[in-house]
């Protein structure tokens, strides 16, 4: 794809982090950082739109080398502004826990449930396995979940992914990353969502506005964006959902994206 314009007219292009600018758990290559600088020295913008938490995200953020940028997480339900190793909750919705607590409750008694609390770590309802939450864990007994808000719930446990249906039918936004891993946000809030109003309030034009994931929490960022890119690894209804496809995160798919949009 080639996008031409003047210097004045920049480009916002929305970035997922995991499988799209580094594997979980490793450092972004070299090419995905040489890609980012160089967008970034042609005057474009570069968001990060992640189904991490707030503080896994900006963590992401510093080892892409970003100290001056706008992040949507937790799926769309907060968006911060990051300026060098500090950042603004710019805005947050919250979900409905007692909705989705009784749901997990009676769809999988056994379930795990993890509250996201923004900028620490979750409040969990018995631990996680290691490296599945970013942050600190705080064990706490359900009733504490229901008078702390959150804008994010994760559930957890064997055949987790049946209980979408019943929390999409209670108006809840729900989706299935894994078998036994379901995120939960608040209703009509997506990465798209936050998205859009940080487009706005930058400035940039709706037709400059740049996509690239590889998951089903990308596919509304997909339908958002005016250029959108879907990495080569992703599932095959999430690369036919997206207009373009790239290379797989082994490849460096996401800076051949970067790369492309200065041609």
């Amino acid at each position: 794809m080639t996008t031409t314009g003047p210097r004045t007219s920049p480009l916002m292009i929305a970035c997922d982090i995991d499988g799209t600018l580094l594997r979980t758990g490793h450092p972004p290559t070299t090419a995905v950082q040489a890609a980012i600088y160089t967008v970034l020295g042609a005057g474009h913008h570069v968001v990060l739109a992640t189904g991490r938490s707030v503080k896994g995200a900006v963590t992401a953020a510093l080892q892409l080398g970003l100290d001056d940028t706008w992040i949507v997480a937790s799926n769309g339900a907060v968006t911060v502004h990051l300026r060098g190793e500090h950042y603004q909750v710019v805005e947050e919705h919250t979900v409905d826990t007692l909705t989705v607590v009784d749901v997990a409750l009676k769809e999988a008694a056994a379930v795990r449930v993890a509250g996201e609390i923004v900028g620490t770590g979750w409040r969990v309802s018995a631990p996680f396995p290691d490296h599945e939450l970013n942050g600190a864990q705080r064990q706490a007994p359900i009733g504490e979940f229901l008078v702390n808000p959150t804008p994010r719930i994760a559930l957890h446990g064997p055949g987790a992914h049946q209980m979408v249906p019943a929390l999409v039918a209670r108006d809840l936004t729900a989706i299935a990353t894994r078998l036994d891993w379901v995120d939960v946000t608040p209703p009509r809030i997506s990465k798209a969502s936050a998205l859009e109003k940080v487009r706005k309030g930058l400035g940039v034009e709706p037709g400059r506005t740049v996509a690239i994931g590889d998951g089903e929490n990308d596919l509304e960022m997909f339908r958002w964006a005016s250029h959108d890119f879907a990495m080569g690894q992703a599932a095959p209804f999430v690369v036919e959902a997206a207009t373009y496809s790239t290379g797989s995160i082994d490849d460096d798919g996401a800076a051949t994206v970067l790369r492309s949009l200065l041609n």
